[in-house]
């Protein structure tokens, strides 16, 4: 993940990898790949790709296209852990269950609601008490001070649209409160004083704990408010999103 991220035009935000999948939340900027030199362009398909010496300008152009293209993201990443999983236990076939699944997050709501998903995965499977002691998580290697491959926060680079649009500490706290409520064998009280981060994301604790809880099964396609989805299904040109209708009923 971390070495494609620096060959795409995309910027790697969360991850968990688990025992048998892994979650990823990315952005994707294909202006960023708008501003690279032909060279540049040849130069980072060849660390994926072998290429020719001569490159057509349909050639150039085509991989400029893929690489900021989730789905070849994904190929890129997907097949050589295939690959590799195959060689080790000796075998042939499909190693993943399917392609991928991919979810359109729609506000910065939507987006660190679905970064801290990601980042409390190895918390809510009891695999890790701590974010950070999760192992193979963007948290932890925020945490640990190891995440130069990872997307910056506000705070960090104040003038870069492609940030984190929060504090990196407000981040930080939101997810140690988090992870305390998600405990299944902790009674789990909501703080007397709601966090401010809360407070900024129009949020209040039951409903963020609701949608932590339910993320899985009340978000389909696209995260984000009621309205952001449905100025999506219009994007779309389709009426209606799975997921819609529960989010209308915790508005309520």
């Amino acid at each position: 993940m971390a070495k494609l991220s620096q060959i795409f035009a995309i910027d790697l935000l969360a991850y968990a990898v688990m025992s048998n999948h892994y979650h990823v939340v990315v952005g994707l900027h294909s202006s960023k790949s708008e501003t690279w030199s032909d060279e540049e362009v040849k130069e980072r398909w060849s660390k994926v790709f072998s290429v020719p010496e001569e490159a057509s300008s349909e050639q150039l152009a085509l991989w400029r296209e893929r690489l900021c293209s989730l789905s070849w993201f994904m190929r890129c990443l997907n097949e050589p852990l295939a690959r590799v999983s195959n060689r080790e236990d000796g075998c042939k076939g499909r190693f993943w269950e399917g392609r991928f699944r991919c979810q359109a997050l729609l506000d910065e709501t939507a987006l660190i609601r679905c970064m801290a998903y990601v980042d409390l995965n190895p918390i809510r499977a009891a695999v890790a008490k701590t974010p950070e002691t999760s192992s193979h998580t963007s948290i932890a290697a925020r945490i640990h001070q190891r995440d130069q491959h990872l997307a910056p926060f506000a705070d960090d680079f104040l003038h870069d649209a492609h940030v984190i649009p929060m504090p990196r500490e407000d981040y930080l706290q939101l997810i140690d409160w988090t992870g305390r409520q998600l405990q299944a064998d902790k009674r789990g009280r909501i703080p007397t004083n709601v966090p401010p981060i809360l407070v900024r994301l129009n949020l209040d604790s039951d409903r963020w704990l609701k949608e932590m809880n339910h993320y899985g099964k009340w978000y389909y396609r696209a995260v984000g408010s009621i309205e952001a989805i449905e100025k999506y299904c219009h994007h779309l040109g389709q009426n209606w999103l799975k997921g819609k209708i529960k989010l209308a009923e915790i508005a309520i």
